[in-house]
């Protein structure tokens, strides 16, 4: 499969993960949940979909709790997207936000004490 197409496609799942989260899931108020990327592998078996939780004590539940609901969220995936195979969805937490929210402290802490 070609890399623009593998990107297309990670973009689609993406953006309809995260609209049926959205409209069919009700977490508690105090928690905000972001899908972030989504990676499928190159023979359309299995897509990683990677969450952004806040506050980051809420993330372990929230990978669970998307984890629990994976069959329900699997099949209105497949209802929309009209391909084959779908690939078959697990969540995981997104480590990046963090590294780059503690690379932002750093360079602000940097900045303020240099002027």
């Amino acid at each position: 499969m070609s890399e623009k197409r593998l990107q297309r496609l990670n973009s689609l799942i993406k953006r309809e993960i995260s609209q049926i989260i959205l409209r069919e899931f009700d977490f508690p108020q105090d928690v905000l949940t972001t899908v972030t990327r989504a990676e499928s592998s190159a023979n359309l078996q299995d897509c990683s979909i990677f969450i952004s939780v806040l506050p980051e004590s809420k993330k372990e539940s929230a990978v669970d709790f998307l984890n629990r609901k994976i069959f329900f969220l699997q099949q209105k995936l497949n209802q929309r997207l009209r391909m084959r195979p779908i690939p078959k969805i697990k969540f995981l937490a997104e480590k990046m936000t963090v590294e780059a929210g503690q690379v932002e402290e750093v360079l602000e802490r940097l900045t303020n004490t240099a002027g």
